[in-house]
């Protein structure tokens, strides 16, 4: 094939020889720019409360909590220390349960790096309290149990009822029981 040839297929195809190298640059410069006028714009203090990699539902919980259609609350720690979570109106249990798993991890990692907590222990062995009254049914609305707009929730110890028998005796523990009696 000659040049000519080249040039024809490629005009067809609808790319070009020549100039896809200054369109890399663009395109790269671009989002140079883009990304160094992000940065710049988060570490403006009026941006504190966004996070440092906020997804599309971050940046909409903060608009909408601008807007007075979504809550701030202060989530208070056995050892004293509290942060804040912003979440919608309309948010059940599970809701600030999630926003309080992303927020912990995000401020852990920044301090510490990878960590990992285990939720699954963290619910089964804690729950929310709002004004003495336990955040168990993770279905049902925050405002059902009173919470507003700068309201506090605390972790408090999470002790099963004896009816429910969650924490008896697990299965594995039965199962080595009785190959131990049989032998």
């Amino acid at each position: 094939m000659d040049t000519s040839t080249k040039a024809t297929k490629a005009d067809e195809a609808g790319t070009s020889t020549s100039n896809a190298t200054p369109e890399y640059n663009t395109n790269s410069i671009k989002k140079a720019k883009l990304q160094s006028t992000l940065a710049a714009l988060l570490n403006d203090p009026v941006l504190a409360d966004v996070p440092k990699k906020p997804s599309l539902s971050d940046v909409d919980t903060l608009i909408n909590l601008e807007l007075g259609s979504a809550m701030r609350i202060t989530v208070l720690k056995m050892d004293g220390t509290s942060f804040d979570v912003a979440v919608m109106d309309s948010a059940t249990v599970k809701d600030l349960k999630l926003a309080i798993k992303k927020k912990v991890n995000e401020v852990e990692e920044s301090r510490m790096g990878h960590r990992h907590i285990s939720w699954k222990h963290v619910w089964a062995n804690f729950c929310l309290s709002h004004h003495s009254e336990k955040l168990l049914n993770d279905d049902s609305e925050l405002q059902v149990y009173g919470l507003r707009n700068n309201s506090q929730v605390q972790f408090v110890p999470y002790v099963m009822a004896r009816a429910f028998k969650k924490h008896s005796r697990r299965k594995k523990h039965r199962f080595f029981h009785g190959l131990n009696r049989k032998a």
